[in-house]
């Protein structure tokens, strides 16, 4: 029997499930853009403890019974099963937080769907680079909606894992040419057991399990394997309930995929606009370690949370607001070594730390999730006091990188566990996917090997 489906959920079907989904070509372009910045990431973040956690685990827990179900653990070399090697990566990106991330979905959506592209294209190394991409675009775009769907219809503010989950469910649907009653038990299940993890507990309490997007990357997959086997779900409220139409309205036409930021820093999002002001204060007015007596930060009451002491993991490190402005302060940029291992311990860091106080300020916190805006008030040792003016998070449409900055971004993430001449491989890759014709699974050999931090 045909089973008609209403015209909401057959219109996300059809853009779901099309494989010639007519993707514009800047789309195209900065979507390989977020995909070799997320896999710098990934690799910056391989010698992580959190990192070794995961593929360790992954490793002896999430074996595969079959070759044809198994997927190769990048930067490592080892092959567990796809959703184990699509969570062991997430977690991995997750807890390096350098990736990507949508203002309106206060969270993140590369860190999931590209370990799950990684994962399910080696099923099918037919894929071209371009066939790879528009897949990724279109998991984006489920994404984005899903998390304005549940941040619109629930009043806890969730982690990326509970809605990036079906980003992924609908890239694994894709690439394995299901159709729409599987896709949509897939969704129903990606939802049902996409781990709705409590942000702001995580904020005040940092650990591993930081954006949940590791098991939001772990279940998209499951969801989309078991709905090809014939394991239902209920339907997914985010896709198909009726007072979320008008968030999948514009679905095909708007591409937010082009609106994801690339972050300059490896810190959370939330304290990026206090420390591009810093960086201001430091380029503009000679502002510096040595003639700083005090910092007073004015932002948003969620960037007010972050950790305000001197971190002993990298987990607070990352969520952290006086620590972060601190080692900005100190060495003009963040980047891995100085969230891990010794730089954790930098007596001179230590020293700034008390030096800033953080107070929430009410227009900014007017202005989020729109944007992550901030002021500072620099007093130098001899009694000046110098003002930002009010600061917007960099690396958006609005304030967009550089490709020289995100290439430069790249190597100082990547740089330790890398070497050069394989990092500039990977940001060629970047134009090479986007040839007609350029099979995806070329990428594997500049991924797959193990690195020299394992």
């Amino acid at each position: 029997m045909d089973i008609v489906y209403d015209s909401q959920f057959k219109s996300i079907a059809d853009f779901v499930l099309t494989r010639d989904l007519p993707v514009p070509e800047a789309a195209l372009r900065f979507a390989s853009t977020l995909l070799i910045d997320t896999l710098g990431i990934a690799a910056g973040a391989v010698a992580l403890d959190v990192a070794r956690i995961a593929r360790d685990f992954a490793a002896d827990f999430h074996g595969t019974g079959s070759p044809a179900n198994a997927a190769t653990m990048l930067f490592d070399g080892r092959r567990v099963s796809l959703p184990g090697a699509a969570w062991a990566l997430a977690t991995q990106i997750d807890n390096l937080d350098g990736h990507d991330g949508y203002n309106p979905t206060k969270g993140h959506i590369g860190v999931a769907v590209v370990p799950a592209l990684i994962a399910f294209a080696e099923r099918h190394p037919e894929l071209t680079g371009r066939q790879a991409l528009s897949a990724l675009v279109m998991s984006y775009e489920v994404a984005a909606r899903a998390a304005l769907a549940l941040h619109a219809t629930v009043s806890d503010y969730h982690t990326s894992g509970a809605w990036n989950a079906l980003g992924v469910a609908a890239l694994g649907c894709r690439l394995e040419g299901m159709d729409n009653e599987t896709l949509r038990q897939a969704l129903g299940i990606a939802e049902y057991h996409g781990p709705r993890s409590q942000m702001m507990r995580e904020i005040d309490n940092p650990t591993m399990l930081h954006d949940g997007s590791g098991m939001g990357a772990y279940i998209g997959c499951n969801a989309a394997l078991l709905a090809a086997r014939g394991f239902t779900g209920a339907p997914a409220i985010t896709v198909e309930a009726p007072e979320v139409a008008p968030i999948w309205a514009d679905l095909g036409d708007r591409w937010t995929v082009e609106l994801n930021y690339i972050k300059p820093y490896p810190i959370c999002r939330w304290a990026h606009g206090a420390l591009d002001a810093l960086r201001k204060l430091m380029n503009e007015s000679g502002v510096t370690a040595d003639n700083v007596a005090a910092i007073r930060v004015n932002t948003f009451a969620e960037s007010a949370r972050l950790y305000a002491g001197m971190p002993d993991t990298t987990s607070k490190a990352q969520y952290s607001l006086n620590f972060a402005l601190a080692t900005q302060l100190l060495h003009g940029r963040i980047g891995p070594e100085h969230i891990t291992g010794e730089g954790l311990k930098d007596p001179r860091v230590a020293a700034l730390v008390p030096k800033i106080t953080v107070t929430e300020e009410p227009r900014h916190s007017a202005r989020f999730p729109a944007g992550r805006w901030s002021d500072i008030e620099v007093t130098l040792n001899e009694g000046t006091v110098l003002k930002s003016g009010d600061m917007n998070a960099r690396g958006g449409p609005e304030a967009p990188m550089s490709d020289a900055e995100v290439r430069e971004k790249l190597h100082f993430m990547a740089g330790r566990v890398l070497p050069p001449a394989r990092i500039n491989a990977l940001w060629d890759m970047r134009d090479a996917l986007l040839d007609p014709g350029f099979k995806f699974s070329s990428l594997g050999a500049l991924v797959f090997p193990a690195t020299e931090a394992q």
